[in-house]
């Protein structure tokens, strides 16, 4: 169990290193006058599925509470 935990939390920070470098990327393309709209969409789609990844992981480590 806690290996299973080390191994979620090295996950969780590998994506969160991923979201945050997505996020530098569109900012930096948005300081662009002309910018590819496709392409800004698509890092979009995929730092909003890197969120959500994000969510489930740390939902699954937080341990359940007993009712």
């Amino acid at each position: 169990m806690a290996d299973e935990n080390n191994d979620l939390k090295e996950l969780l920070r590998e994506l969160r290193q991923q979201h945050r470098e997505l996020d530098e990327n569109l900012n930096q393309l948005l300081k662009f006058k002309y910018v590819d709209q496709l392409q800004i969409q698509a890092l979009k789609r995929k730092k909003l599925k890197l969120r959500d990844q994000i969510a489930r992981l740390e939902s699954d480590l937080i341990p359940d509470q007993p009712a």
